[in-house]
Parts: structure tokens; sequence; C-alpha cells
């Protein structure tokens, strides 16, 4: 045996403390080839040749490891390093939440970095590494800002996704055959719910009106456009979104009139902001992306994302649901309330492996702060400082090592005991399930509240139908949902007392002690 592979000690220093562990020390496969030529080569096999997944499990094959060096998109002329360090695996993975470890400046959406002007100059909190002052004093913000708004998170919810619902029936309903594309109607909920629920004002109501989630996907184009394909001519697309940035001036006035809403409807926020140490025009930019590209981005994926698992699964999977759901509020008198969300255990398993199957945010990038070995299940590796560690999420979250049958559905999987052993393993909030966000670390700021609102989802829906079918498809990020047909009864539990369909923001309680905060993908 080589002296590269020899079983050597690690002393090694992980979030729970010093740990030591015996593997064969490697080297890491791969290469990043020609410079130039390797990294549009890796680009075209990962955007058109073999797609994300098969992009990432050829390579494990090839190189007989989940650790290795490859070229990342977009690659030249936009990154002026494409080389990482790809980790793939459940246990490699996790080096990238440990900020000790790996610096988080600038890698949010990875080997590029968006032009601060579509950010009104600021490097917003995404951006920054924990290291950074204002990065404690954003996050706190964002912290501050659901707490003191936790009593309108639920209500607000229900409003508007029921409206959502009776739009669905309504096209469902007009013509035999007929059909409704969820994710349509979702943008334009979900932008309306965040904005009433994060600042009591709903954006179309104001100046913006209904052309908010235009102008909010035209900004959010502008900076991850390298990141997608769009079924155009691959010559196209290559020169115009993975070779050359779009000028940022041309998003310059939907930015403009959004701002104008958070300037406008966050003014209270901004007064907190200025007692944290920060101007009102640096927190009104971090505000208007934490709800606009973290939390709109993050649920223009995310509701599509579950219900096309649920639209796949077993319709024994509805009936569960629905009943679980049913009871637990009959229970509660008709009401929805926190309690109540919390004892429906399927519920909340099955918003969890959505989670785990289809991360809102696929992509994890952090720098090695210093040299480092990093372990797989396998085999150690040595990385220097300054080296770009990669994670591709989809698979560390589908590792069959850790998830029996990690690559298939299962709505119960986190059901029961054993169920909530494997929670430390679904990692969405760039950290584990089991852990909770702090100004010193990257994890999401509202973890608990983008579950929660998956939660909200999954009851919403069954509260209204017994069962459903959808056509599933993909788009950009995500996934596309169109709902064919649904079938909706007045629930047994009723009893012909007054239906619980017929519920209104008021029957909603929350505990005053209850203590959300806002979605952000990286914060």
């Amino acid at each position: 045996m080589s002296s590269s592979e020899s079983k050597i000690m690690i002393q090694q220093v992980v979030a729970g403390g010093a740990q030591e562990s015996s593997l064969p020390v490697k080297e890491i496969p791969g290469s990043w080839g020609i410079p130039f030529v390797s990294p549009i080569r890796d680009r075209l096999d990962f955007y058109y040749f073999q797609g994300q997944d098969n992009f990432f499990k050829t390579r494990i094959e090839q190189y007989g490891s989940t650790v290795f060096r490859v070229n990342m998109p977009p690659g030249p002329f936009m990154a002026r390093n494409s080389g990482v360090i790809a980790v793939l695996d459940a246990k490699s993975f996790d080096v990238l939440f440990d900020v000790s470890r790996v610096e988080k400046r600038d890698v949010f959406t990875g080997t590029y970095m968006p032009s601060t002007s579509l950010t009104g100059g600021y490097r917003v909190c995404s951006y920054l590494d924990p290291s950074e002052p204002n990065h404690a004093k954003i996050k706190q913000l964002l912290f501050t800002l659901l707490a003191s708004r936790k009593s309108n998170v639920i209500p607000s919810f229900r409003s508007f996704y029921s409206s959502l619902f009776q739009t669905m029936e309504s096209q469902l309903t007009a013509s035999p055959g007929a059909k409704s594309d969820f994710n349509k109607l979702n943008d334009v909920t979900a932008f309306d719910f965040l904005g009433d629920a994060f600042f009591g004002v709903s954006p179309s109501n104001t100046n913006l009106g209904t052309n908010g989630p235009s102008k909010a996907t035209k900004w959010l184009f502008f900076q991850l456009c390298p990141l997608m394909t769009l079924g155009l001519p691959k010559i196209l697309e290559e020169l115009f979104l993975h070779t050359f940035p779009l000028p940022p001036f041309l998003a310059k006035s939907n930015y403009k009139a959004l701002y104008d809403y958070f300037s406008s409807a966050a003014a209270p926020v901004l007064d907190t902001a200025e007692k944290l140490g920060l101007s009102r025009e640096e927190a009104c930019h971090n505000l208007l992306f934490t709800t606009v590209f973290n939390s709109y981005g993050g649920f223009k994926v995310l509701f599509p994302g579950i219900l096309k698992w649920l639209a796949l699964a077993d319709p024994k999977l509805h009936s569960q649901l629905a009943k679980e759901i049913r009871s637990v509020v009959e229970a509660e008198g008709g009401k929805v309330t926190l309690a109540a969300i919390n004892k429906m255990e399927l519920t909340k398993s099955v918003v969890y492996e959505a989670l785990r199957m289809d991360p809102p945010v696929k992509f994890q990038y952090g720098k090695a702060k210093n040299d480092m070995v990093i372990e797989s299940h396998d085999a150690a590796y040595k990385v220097s400082k300054g080296e770009m560690i990669f994670g591709y999420q989809p698979l560390a979250t589908r590792d069959t090592r850790v998830f029996e049958n990690g690559d298939e559905f299962v709505g119960d999987r986190f059901v029961g005991e054993q169920g909530q052993k494997l929670l430390k393993h679904v990692l969405w909030s760039n950290g584990h399930e089991t852990e909770s966000p702090t100004v010193e670390d990257k994890q999401c700021a509202g973890k608990d509240f983008v579950v929660l609102a998956g939660r909200l989802l999954v009851v919403e829906f069954f509260l209204r139908y017994d069962t459903f079918t959808a056509e599933v498809g993909t788009q950009l990020l995500g996934a596309q949902v169109t709902v064919t047909s649904f079938d909706q009864g007045c629930l047994a539990l009723c009893n012909g007392q007054t239906c619980c369909m017929e519920r209104a923001p008021l029957d909603i309680i929350v505990p005053t002690s209850l203590n959300y905060v806002v979605f952000t993908v990286c914060g």
C-alpha cells in the first residue's frame, strides 16, 4: 500500500468538537483539465449532454469516489476560476456548514457573483462571511422582523392560499378537461403572502399592483440565468446566458419599483435597522433581497416541489394525510393552530421528505480557510487553503449509506423514533435540521418559518381535497405542476355542523411565545 493510501490517525475539528478517525488518505481524483477548454466542456456536459444528476453520478462511478475535482458552470468568461472540489456524500458535505473551516464570502451563487448593481451597490447578507461585521447586524434584523410578525404568519398564509385554491377550483371546473397551472397561481400568491406576512402590506395593494411578481422574476433572472437553460438553441444560451453577464441596467426599473415598495412597507423595520447600526438604505436592499430572492425565490421552487411529490405518490398517502389533518383540526375545535400542526407527524414527515428529495437550493460553496482534511464514508482527502469546495445537495441528502432507498420519496420516512434520528441528515437550510441558526453561521435564519409554510400548504390542501391528480414536469430551477383533477367533499368530521372549510383568520391561534424568523436561503 502506498504512503498516500496508508491508514493514519487524523485529528479533525468538527462541529461537535475534536474527533479521531482512521481512514486511508487518498489524492483527490479528477482534474480541472485544460484552462478555458475543460471548463467549457464540463459546462456543456452539465447543461446539455448529461444533465445535473448524471453529470455528478457518472464522475462518481468513473473515479470510484464521492470527492473529486471538477469544473462547475458557468465557467469562462463569467467566472475567473471554475475549478472546485466536489463533496457529494452526506459525510463530506458537512464541511460546508463549518464556518471555522470554510469561508463564505461572495460564494452564494458559486464560482461567479452577480453585479452588486443588481442590489443597490451593496454586498447583501447572503454574500457576507459571518466574520464580517454587518453579517451579524443584518441577520439579527431578520430574526427581529419575524419575531415582531409572529402572529401574522398562519392567518396570512391561510387567507392567501385559500384564495389560490378557490381560483384553482374555478379553473378546473370551467370546462371538461380543464387544467390549472399551480406554478402561475403560486407565483402571484406567494409574493402577496410574503409582503403581508412580513410587513403587513400586500404588494398588490400598492403602486406595484399586480406587476410585483413579474418584476421580481425578471430581477431574479438577471442573477440566476448563468445557472439556467431555457430550451433555446445551445449557441444562443451559451453566448447570452453562460458566457457574458446580462447588463444590469436592463433590470434597473424593475428593481427600483421593488425598492420603492420595501422602503415604504418596511419603514418600521428600517427604524429597527438604524438602532442595530445599519443604514436605512443598506437595510432596505437586504430586506428586498431576503424577501424576493431568498423567500419568494425559495417558495417558487418549494411549493411546486411539495405538490410534485404528492402527485407522484400513492393515493393512500393522500388518504392518510387527509385523515390525520382533519382529525387533529377537529380535536382543536376546527381551528388550525401551531400546536395542532406539531401533532401532525405524517404531515411533518412529508414536508421534510420533499425538502430532502428536492432542496430549494441545490448548490453550496465554501473556500478552505486553511489546509485541511475532509472525510467521505470511505477515505480522507487533503484540501489546500483557498481551494473552492462545492456540494450538490440532492446527492448528499439521497445518500444510500444514510437513507434506505434514498432515491425514493417515502412519505412517512421521518415518522417515529427512528425517523426522528434521520432528521440531522436533512440539510436544505444550509445546516442540519436538528440545529438552530445563529448570527454566527450561514444556516437559514428562517428555517422554522419555511418548514411551517410547507406544512401549512399540505394542511390547507388536504382540508379541502381528498385526493388530486397532476401533470408533473420541469421548468428552469424546479418542478412544474399542472393540476388536472381533485376530489373535494364536505369533510366527514363536520357532522352537519359548520364545516372546517368555512374558516376565517380570526379562528387562528398562535402562541405569543412563538418566535419565527424570516427565511433566508443562505443567511
